[in-house]
């Protein structure tokens, strides 16, 4: 079995309420959910209103698969442009 996580720090940029970060951060949380089958969550940052943390959490029987999704995971949230990644921390774990 192989795990794969991550934490994910983002910055939104001019935003101004926890309102409009609620949105932002579902909006990003739902589509890696839906979209690699992953458990994600925001796990830090809660009272920040232009920063965020957002934990992903992957499993399965192929280190390069859950490797890639990862990756993919990273571009998805690039390519969506709501938020500016500014930190990671990957890992991949084999059970």
């Amino acid at each position: 079995m192989v795990v794969g996580t991550g934490t994910i720090v983002l910055r939104i940029p001019g935003n101004t309420s926890l309102k409009g970060k609620r949105r932002v951060v579902k909006g990003i949380v739902n589509r890696l959910q839906h979209t690699f089958n992953a458990s994600v969550a925001e796990v830090g940052a809660n009272n920040s209103h232009q920063r965020a943390e957002i934990g992903l959490a992957l499993v399965g029987n192929d280190r390069r698969l859950i490797n890639s999704k990862l990756d993919k995971a990273l571009n998805l949230i690039e390519t969506m442009q709501l938020a500016e990644i500014i930190d990671t921390d990957l890992e991949i774990i084999s059970l």
